[in-house]
């Protein structure tokens, strides 16, 4: 299994968030739910990351899975190989 994870897509995910709701951002890029963990990291070496909305609004999460600001989005995308 390689440490890198799966690019899911190369953008990000508006998601309409709500304020203390809880998600869990899959972090191995193998999710059938994207951006959101559906377990298919088991026998991985990864692990979804907890993420819990500040407030009501559009978050955008890392489709990439590149991400320095994981779980959101901060560009990563556009600098990655084709």
């Amino acid at each position: 299994m390689s440490d890198d994870p799966i690019v899911a897509q190369k953008a990000p995910f508006p998601i309409e968030v709500a304020e203390g709701k809880t998600y869990f951002w899959c972090v191995c890029g193998r999710s059938a739910k994207q951006p959101f963990c559906d377990g298919s990291h088991k026998d991985t070496n990864f692990a979804p990351l907890k993420y819990t909305a500040e407030a009501n609004k559009k978050a955008f999460f890392c489709g990439c899975k590149h991400t320095g600001n994981k779980p959101l989005c901060d560009g990563t995308h556009s600098k990655l190989p084709d």
